[in-house]
Order: structure tokens, then sequence, then C-alpha cells
């Protein structure tokens, strides 16, 4: 049974993610395997996202965040993410095209916890994903 099935919280994810087809797939995946998803579809409405709850209030348990995105990219949000306290501790987990190692490198040293490149494979996302959620 899985968490949200048994009455606790499901775990929040943010996905950050502009290509329709693939955000579709990746929520139907998580929200079938008991997690929350809230969907922002290009850089400007995750910079708004983070700004909103800059406080601290309403945080998710996780970012899954694309490289290439319209407005702001994904690195540019990684970084402004990361200089907010409130943030530090929320998991990053790059889902991107982007497999270059030099993007990959940068992408860690801005403060992603993982980097996963498309396309992906769905149960090595999940466990990636729930290693994350058991340190919550």
């Amino acid at each position: 049974m899985s968490e949200a099935a048994a009455g606790a919280k499901a775990p929040r994810i943010l996905m950050v993610e502009d290509e329709e087809d693939i955000a579709f797939l990746i929520r139907f995946l998580l929200e079938r395997n008991g997690y929350a998803v809230e969907h922002a579809a290009d850089g400007r409405q995750a910079l708004e996202r983070l700004g909103l709850s800059a406080a601290g209030s309403d945080i998710p348990d996780l970012v899954l965040l694309d490289i290439m995105l319209p407005y702001h990219d994904g690195l540019e949000i990684l970084e402004r993410l990361r200089d907010q306290p409130a943030w530090q501790a929320v998991p990053v987990l790059m889902l991107t095209a982007k497999a270059r190692e030099a993007d990959i490198v940068r992408a860690l040293e801005l403060g992603a916890d993982d980097y996963v490149t498309k396309p992906f494979q769905p149960d090595e996302l999940l466990a990636r994903l729930r290693r994350f959620m058991r340190r919550r």
C-alpha cells in the first residue's frame, strides 16, 4: 500500500517541465505512485513559485527540474532556489535531455542532488525519488 493510500499526506513534487507530453507522462507516473504533483510549465512560472514560498510555507518535498526551459533555464532556477534558505534542504533532481558532462557537472556544482537524462526509465526515476523521500 502506498503512503497516500495509507492516509499519510502524499509527498509533494514540484515538476518544472515545458514539454506537455513529457509533463503529462511524469505526472501520471508520479500520481499513480502516490505523489502529489505541482507543475510549472516554464522558467517564469518556476521562479514565481519560488517567490511565493520564499517565506518557507508550502515548500514541496522535492523539485524535478528540466534545464532547457523558456524564459529562464533550469540552471538559473536551481541557482536562485539554492540562494533561498527555506529551499536549501529540498532535494533537486535534474531531468533533462542535456547529457554532456559539462552540463551535469555544472548542475551538480550549483546544488542539484541528482541528474537523470531523457529518455529516462520510469522505474529508475521512481527509485531515485524514493531515495530522497526516505531522507525527508
